[in-house]
Order: structure tokens, then C-alpha cells, then sequence
């Protein structure tokens, strides 16, 4: 049947938030701003529907860390209030300073800081309302479980894992919760006193998964799943004894004796695999608990991850797969309210196993029972959100996030039939849950880093805006969204994003990693200081990138550099043909991982750019293979495994080609694109005489450009100005050109 489509009002219905006179033209978005860039995690709502919670990140410059807390977002609507977003929400005392001038009942109106940690996330209502779970990690240390009274009250610890835990699920009856953590191998990670990483016993390495890019090694840490009971909030706190007592738990067995030794409540492990156990929930009676894993034999040589169910009182887990969808790669799981269904997130991987490149991933339900699973999503045409949890609705109903065309929509399937499209245009949904009657979304757009709105009625309802604090210092660039012909008349989707002023103006030519990933309308960080500086911004997404269909997305499979090379020169030159304002003589190229790899092997066959940086890239498919987390598979798929066809589609292969200055930035704890792939290509142009620079961060991953720490995101934009204004200067990025 055809999906049901409620639109939500153009963007400049939400911006009904600024109110009163023109101001005078704000400064532009610059790297100091950075700590402004406030992000909101998925919305918990209340079961009643009265409110939802967040958790509010940013980056912070004096702590050179993510801090942030939760807020409580009422969601009803007051139409007298023309602020309904209250204090500054960026402001860590406006809330609580402005509230002593307020009315007590418009506080209760507006959102306000509800725990006040060094950086709490992932906030989730017990089933009943009475309890609000999150993660609270101190400066430097590792996220742990909390609970607190959904009234307020003083939070109180669950958990004290080495490594943290990652996530955690309420159990229906609201009494346990479980949890996900690593759990250290035995003289590792610190699990023995005066033993350091420089220290520990070698590692004998037999298999090809071993690394991940964020974690360091696996096989040593797996990610166990962990069930703790919730203890009666208002019952007398645990304390630690001391002296005689301590000295008599002695004598006690040291099970008991370390358990009544500790404040905490004692939890109870529930998996044992020597593989990673993801994304733990519970069924709908709450006798069984769900996740996702790779326990299958062979699983080392594939992709291939299946469910699994654990029975909560303690036993072997054991595989939930039906019969009919062949090797997936099934990234989230869950049972429907009334228990009848399971519904679940998988990619297909053909019959190897391991043909991962640019397959769309689906929603399958299956009956909790058992038997075979009905995909209810279009796997060649929509591509939803794998890993992201999914949300119930209803007694059958999933609610789950679409890439498209540079935006993510939130959906709902029916276990049985139906599908809406609840949110669409141009926002990006990170995150959404219904409690009440109330469905709440998380959200991005052009104006916004992240904030929360109600929908209902076909209408978006916004209730937060955590990125005034930005906007009232300096002023956003809403990017202009563009369609232009490749060279075969395929059509090029992506945006231009102006600075101010007549021009010329010099032109940057982003792009994107993945490739099978996309650029979006959300507000972005680096086109905004970009454009700030001066320069005019091109961003698209050529063939291979997502959100475009399948067929799009396969279109490079053993032809990197081939169409996507194409769509992007043709999106520059039919974008400086249509705005007379930039300079098509003063151009330049950059781009990340992918985007690397794409900007190294198009200024091996064009000449015209003045300069480019290539950071993270994947430059050379065959040292790849060996050093990458991903190296021994994405190659292979991407580019295939015969060498004269793999060396078409190497950078490295082509590098005595280049003349073009090259900044080459790379992370030195980089295990998805391994610093070696810059290192080397950097060396490659110094010998060839070409200009270039080689920028390395100590101490960040592949995620520096999104989630570094603060100083190293703010001189990594620093550096590439300073690259910028010596080879493309600007009035508000001035430089002396060589």
C-alpha cells in the first residue's frame, strides 16, 4: 500500500523563536564557536506524555572534553508564552538564575537543566515513570548507569564497570535493568595494579577482526551483557563498612564478602561469547532479552551477524533467525508492545557473506515464535538507519529513521502492513520515542545542531532551541539546495553554502567520506567556518553515496573514481557557471576518509585547483589491506581483488601525476584509514617536488573532525584556514599566495 505522507511545516515555520527588531549583521560562525555546537541526544518521554528528556553535549575548551547534562522538555503547548524555550539552554546558570525572576508556573513551562554531571547521556523513563536511568561519566573517567527519581532527587550510581558501559534497557516490569560493558581481559586495561598498557602480556593475533577504529583491540574487551536489579531509591543508602566490620567481612566467602563491601547492587552477567553482544532488549513479558551478535561458526571470514535470546533468569543464548532471508548483517533488534512480533534491522550480504557496498538497510518483523521474516521497507529505495534503536509505537507498530536525499525522515511500519512517513523535508531526525499519546522527535536542520519537537496533526511542534546561544553570536548561512547535470545528464544533488558579500568569491569543493554515506541539511560545522572565512562552499553527493537508492550507491563498486569523479567535477563547473559570483579560477578541493581518497585521485587528473587537503584518506588499497580495521574486506569489495584493476583506482598508483599543493592531515591513532596511508602519500609528493604539509593529531581517531577533543577540532580548523589563506586568500581569511 502507499505510504501515508504527513509533511511538517517548511522550516520557517519553526523559526518562531526570533522576535523583535532587525538586528545588526552577526560575525560568522567561527573555530571558537565550536563550544556553542550544543547536540541532543534521543528524546525520553514520559509515560504520560507531560515531558520528555534529553541529554545536551558540547565541546568544551577549559575541560578539552564533551560535558553536558540532561534537560526536561515540557511538551505542552502554551500559546501566550512568544519564548516557549526559556533561558539560554547553553548557559550552565541561566536556568537556575533567571528561574528566581520567574512565575513558578511558566518554569514549569520551560526546558531546564534537570542533573548537573560532567557529562550525562542517554536518559530513558522506567516503564512505570518513576525512575529516569542514564550515563554519567566524571572528567576522564568511563560512563556508568544511574537512576534517579523521575520527580528529582539525588542521582545514585548502579555500576562501576572498568570500561564502562555503553547502553542499557528497562526491564517491562521497571525493576532491572541490562546493560552492555566490556569486559576486560584479566591483566589488561588496568584489571591489575601497577600493570600499564606498555606492560601487558603480547597478543597473538590469529584473526582478521581484531581492531576497531574507537576501541583499540576486541578480542581482549568483549561487550558482555550484564543485568542489575534497581534498588528502592528512597530505601537507607549503602555504605561501605570500615574497620571491625570490614575486618569480619574476612572471614566471610569473598563473593559475599565484596558484595556487602560495595554501595553498589550486584550485577549479574548474562553472556559469556567472545564476540560483541549489541543493542540488549527485553521481551515484551520480560522473560527473554534480545541483542545482536556475531556467534556463528566462521564468523571471523564474513559480515554476518544474527539475533539472539537470552532467558533472563540466566541460561545459553540462543539464535532467532528465520529461514528465509539469507546472510545479513542485522544491526538492532526488538519485540513489539504486545509480544507477537520482532522486529529487526539487517543489511543483505549476498552469498559471500561479505558484499557490504552500499546495501540498504531494512526493516524486517518476523513472529516472536517463530517463522519467516517479512521485510516491510523497500530495500532498493529506502535505506534506514542501521544501528539506531527502534522505537515501538502502538501494540505492533516501529518507528525508524530513513536517509534521503540529504535529509532522515522518521517512519512508522506496521508488524502487519501499513507505513506513514511521520517527519520529512528538510531536518535530519537523530532520534525519536512516544510516550502518552506524545511522539517526540530529535532533530537537526540549517539553523539548528540539534533541538526537540512534538509532531501531531500533520504539524512540528518545536519546544526547545539549544542553538540560540549560536545564533545570537553569530550568523548562519542557510545552504542553497542544488540539482546540476553530470556529464552523462545524471543528475547531481548537493548544496552551495555563500559567504557574504557580491564576490568573486573562492570556491571550495567538499567531500564527503563514507562513500556510501551523504551529506545533509544539517547545520555543519565546517561549511559554516568555510564559509565564514570567505570561501563558497560546494558539497554533493555523486554516485555511490546513500540516501539515493541502492543502484546509486552500487554504481562504484570496482569504479571508485570513476562516475564519482565525475559528479563532482560536474557539480563545480555547473555550479560557477550558474553563480556568477564565484570564481571559477580560484578553487580548491578537500575531503575526509572517502572524500580524501576522492580529492587525491581527481587532482591526479585535474589541474586546475590552486590547493587541497587530503585528510584520513584511503589512498592505497593494497597497504590498506593489512593496516586498516576494515582492510581485510572493504578493498576487496570496493575495488575488487585483481591488481591491475585495483591500481586503476589507487591515488598512490597515480601520484607522480599530481602538481597540486596538498595538505595531507591524518590522526595517528587512526585504525580505519591507519596514519601509514597519509604518511606515505605525503612522501610520495615530497619526493615528486610537489608543495605539501603533513598535519598529524596525537591522540584522535578517525572521528577527529566530529567528535576530537576540542583543542584538536579547533586547530584542525585553524590549520586548514592557515592552508586556505596561503593558496586562496580572502578578505576575512587573508594570506600571502606563493
Amino acid at each position: 500500500m502507499r505510504a501515508a505522507r504527513v509533511t511538517a511545516p517548511h522550516r520557517g515555520d519553526v523559526r518562531c523563536f526570533t522576535v523583535g527588531a532587525p538586528r545588526a549583521r552577526l560575525a560568522s560562525v567561527k573555530s571558537e564557536h565550536l563550544p556553542l555546537l550544543n547536540s541532543v541526544s534521543a528524546p525520553a518521554v514520559h509515560p504520560d506524555g507531560s515531558r520528555a528528556v534529553v541529554s545536551v553535549t558540547r565541546p568544551d575548551f577549559n575541560a578539552d572534553a564533551y560535558v553536558g547534562q540532561l534537560w526536561t522538555v515540557p511538551l505542552g503547548p502554551n500559546p501566550a508564552d512568544p519564548n516557549p524555550t526559556g533561558p539560554n539552554p547553553a548557559d550552565p546558570n541561566a536556568a537556575d538564575g533567571d528561574a528566581k525572576d520567574q512565575d513558578p508556573m511558566d518554569q514549569g513551562r520551560r526546558p531546564r537543566r534537570l542533573t548537573r554531571g560532567f557529562r550525562d547521556t542517554a536518559p530513558d523513563f522506567s516503564p512505570d515513570g518513576r525512575i529516569l536511568g542514564f550515563l554519567r561519566a566524571a572528567a576522564g573517567g568511563k560512563p556508568q548507569l544511574y537512576v534517579v527519581e523521575a520527580t528529582g532527587g539525588e542521582p545514585q550510581p548502579l555500576t562501576d564497570a572498568p570500561l564502562g558501559v555503553s547502553s542499557f534497557a528497562w526491564s517491562p516490569d521497571s525493576r532491572a535493568v541490562v546493560f552492555g560493558a566490556r569486559n576486560p581481559e584479566e591483566g589488561r586495561y588496568g584489571s591489575v595494579d601497577g600493570v600499564g598498557a606498555g606492560s601487558e602480556d603480547a597478543r597473538l593475533i590469529t584473526d582478521f577482526q581484531y581492531r576497531m577504529n574507537g576501541t583499540g583491540y576486541t578480542a581482549d574487551k568483549p561487550l558482555q551483557l550484564f543485568l542489575v536489579e534497581v534498588p528502592q531509591l528512597d530505601a537507607e543508602p549503602r555504605v561501605a563498612p570500615t574497620g571491625r566490620a570490614l575486618k569480619a567481612l574476612g572471614a566471610a566467602p569473598a563473593d559475599s564478602a565484596e558484595q556487602a563491601a560495595s554501595p553498589l547492587p550486584a550485577a549479574r552477567q548474562l553472556t559469556t561469547g567472545g564476540a560483541d553482544h549489541n543493542g540488549a532488549s527485553f521481551s515484551a513479558d520480560g522473560g527473554t532479552i534480545y541483542f545482536t551478535a556475531a556467534l556463528h561458526e566462521g564468523r571471523d571470514s564474513d559480515l554476518a551477524s544474527g539475533i539472539y535470546a537470552v532467558p533472563t533468569a540466566g541460561g545459553e543464548p540462543q539464535a532467532v533467525m528465520p529461514a528465509n532471508t539469507g546472510r545479513q548483517t542485522v544491526s538492532a533488534v526488538r519485540q513489539s508492545a504486545d509480544g507477537q512480533w520482532l522486529f529487526f534491522l539487517a543489511q543483505d550480504l549476498g552469498a559471500s557473506g561479505r558484499d557490504f557496498v552500499a546495501r540498504n538497510t531494512a526493516l524486517y518483523a518476523m513472529p516472536a515464535a517463530g517463522g519467516d521474516a517479512t521485510v516491510l521497507s523497500d530495500v532498493e529505495t529506502v535505506d534506514l538507519s542501521g544501528g539506531s534503536r527502534i522505537e515501538l509505537r502502538g501494540a505492533a507498530g516501529a518507528l525508524v529513521l530513513n536517509n534521503a536525499r540529504g535529509t532522515v525522515e522518521l517512519h512508522e511500519f506496521g508488524a502487519t502492513g501499513g507505513h506513514s512517513v511521520h517527519m520529512e523535508g528538510n531536518r535530519v531526525v537523530t532520534g525519536a520515542a512516544e510516550g502518552g499519546g506524545a511522539l517526540v522527535v530529535s532533530f537537526s536542520d540549517a539553523s539548528t545542531a540539534g533541538d526537540v519537537a512534538v509532531l501531531g496533526g500533520g504539524q512540528l511542534r518545536r519546544v526547545t532551541d539549544f542553538s540560540a546561544p549560536l545564533r545570537s553570536v553569530a550568523g548562519i548561512t542557510e545552504p542553497q539546495e542544488l540539482t546540476l547535470p553530470s556529464a552523462d545528464g545524471y543528475p547531481v544533488h548537493g548544496w552551495l553554502v555563500r559567504p557574504a558579500g557580491p564576490g568573486p568569491h573562492p570556491v571550495l569543493l567538499n567531500i564527503h567520506g563514507g562513500p556510501f554515506a551523504q551529506f545533509n541539511v544539517a547545520l555543519f560545522d565546517e561549511a559554516q567556518v568555510y564559509a565564514g572565512a570567505g570561501y563558497a562552499v560546494l558539497m554533493c553527493n555523486p554516485r555511490g553515496s546513500a540516501g539515493y537508492g541502492q543502484d546509486h550507491g552500487r554504481s562504484i563498486k570496482e569504479r571508485m573514481g570513476t562516475v564519482d569523479m565525475q559528479d563532482v567535477l560536474a557539480f563545480l563547473d555547473g555550479a560557477v557557471a550558474k553563480f556568477e559570483e564565484l570564481d571559477a579560477g580560484n578553487v580548491g578541493i578537500m575531503g575526509g576518509s572517502y572524500g580524501g581518497y576522492l580529492t587525491a585521485w581527481t587532482i591526479s587528473h585535474d589541474h586546475r585547483f590552486r590547493a587541497a587537503i587530503v585528510e584520513r584518506g584511503f589512498l592505497d588499497p593494497v597497504s590498506f589491506t593489512g593496516s586498516s580495521d576494515i582492510g581485510w574486506f572493504f578493498g576487496d569489495e570496493y575495488t575488487g581483488t585483481s591488481a591491475e584493476v585495483v591500481a586503476a583506482q589507487s591515488p598512490m598508483a597515480r601520484v607522480q601525476h599530481v602538481r597540486t599543493p596538498s595538505l595531507v592531515i591524518h590522526s595517528e591513532e587512526d585504525l580505519r584509514c591507519p596514519v601509514e596511508q597519509g604518511q606515505r602519500y605525503f612522501t610520495a609528493l615530497k619526493q615528486l617536488g610537489v608543495e605539501t604539509g603533513f598535519l598529524v593529531f596525537p591522540g584522535e581517531n578517525h572521528e577527529l573532525s566530529r567528535s576530537g577533543t576540542p583543542h584538536h577540532r579547533k586547530q584542525r580548523f585553524d590549520e586548514i584556514l592557515k592552508w586556505w589563506a596561503r593558496y586562496l586568500p580572502t578578505a576575512g581569511n587573508p594570506g600571502t599566495r606563493p
